[in-house]
């Protein structure tokens, strides 16, 4: 994360000075185009994507680590974990649903992950297809709350 935060705050660097570069350029040449006023802007301009780059995997790093804490939490609650370490053991048997398995969770979590994603690109195929599908093909079949289902 460490390395994601310097390079981060390295585009933006070389970004500011970029527009520094286009600023000086401007005033010496009088606000008149030249081919240094050009040079700048195009020097601004690869800066500028190169930020916009950085700023693209600092966030697929955040969203990644949102859902990875989404998951965890989502894992504790239906395995209660999260309820026995909090010592609310007695609140999560009374709801009288079983605890899950944590595998399981994990791959109804990905299944539902991907069909988000699916339908986020457009892909009505997907949907239509898990709509007509009954069967657990994105889940693995080795464990019993499959077969229960």
């Amino acid at each position: 994360m460490d390395s994601l935060v310097d390079s981060l705050n390295n585009a933006y660097q070389e970004f500011v000075a970029g527009a520094a570069s286009v600023l000086e350029a401007n005033e010496t040449s009088g606000a008149q185009k030249t081919a240094a006023t050009d040079a700048a802007l195009e020097n601004f301009k690869q800066k500028w994507e190169l930020f916009m780059v950085a700023c693209d995997q600092a966030e697929e790093f955040v969203e990644s680590v949102k859902q990875r804490i989404g998951s965890e939490c989502l894992i504790d609650e239906a395995t209660g974990s999260l309820s026995s370490k909090s010592g609310q053991a007695a609140a999560a048997t009374s709801s009288g649903l079983p605890p899950i398995s944590a595998i399981r969770l994990e791959q109804m979590s990905k299944a539902v992950r991907w069909l988000v994603i699916e339908l986020q690109h457009g892909s009505g195929a997907a949907a239509s297809a898990s709509a007509h599908s009954h069967s657990p093909a994105p889940f693995d079949a080795r464990f019993s709350e499959d077969t229960t289902q």
